[in-house]
């Protein structure tokens, strides 16, 4: 019996250090120190250097002060028409969604970015601030997603100075019950704008 009751706590014991390793948060991502460059679907840091991060009440916050000022930007990869796929064969890809407002540039979150497509993501950039590198930009894609990382950074890596990243993206919004748009990629220069 002595030997039951001793395997009894052990397993006692261990079954403890297994619950308290499952109530131990999660270990933190740490911030690269540079792009992420692949896995782009996997934990992301809490932080992001230069840039803010927002959670949905702190965008709707921002949205409410700041109205039209604020770009909101997708950077969720738009659908590309399978490689095998019949010449004239009819493809429809499944619509896109995302927040009432939002440009949608794909492919601008990706770790390495040709020089061509990180000229037209830099023009965009100007363009829907109209120069003004203190204007509002957030950028998103969907939770656990680094692409929205990697294009806050790269926005302050230009020189904006009031930049946002909002972590819990397209499917964060909508879990708060708020609208979404249909979305309408603008076409990068080229696809899918990785040398």
């Amino acid at each position: 019996m002595r030997l039951g009751a001793a395997a009894r706590a052990a397993s006692l014991a261990a079954g403890l250090v297994a619950t308290r390793a499952l109530a131990q948060p999660p270990t933190p991502v740490p911030e690269p120190p540079t792009y992420r460059l692949d896995d782009y679907r996997a934990p992301v840091p809490a932080t992001v250097a230069g840039g803010r991060v927002l959670t949905t009440d702190a965008l709707r916050g921002l949205l409410a002060r700041e109205g039209d000022r604020v770009v909101l930007v997708d950077v969720v990869p738009a659908p590309r028409r399978p490689a095998g796929m019949a010449p004239g064969s009819p493809w429809m890809p499944l619509p896109h969604a995302n927040l009432p407002g939002s440009v949608w540039l794909p492919d601008v979150g990706r770790g390495a970015l040709s020089p061509i497509l990180e000229n037209w993501f830099q023009q965009q950039l100007a363009t829907l601030s109209g120069g003004d590198k203190s204007r509002p930009l957030v950028f998103y894609c969907l939770p656990e997603c680094w692409m929205s990382w990697n294009a806050t950074k790269r926005a302050v890596s230009y020189g904006y100075s009031n930049v946002s990243w909002y972590p819990d993206g397209v499917d964060g919004w909508r879990a708060a019950g708020l609208p979404l748009a249909t979305a309408t990629a603008l076409t990068p220069p080229e696809a899918p704008g990785v040398p």
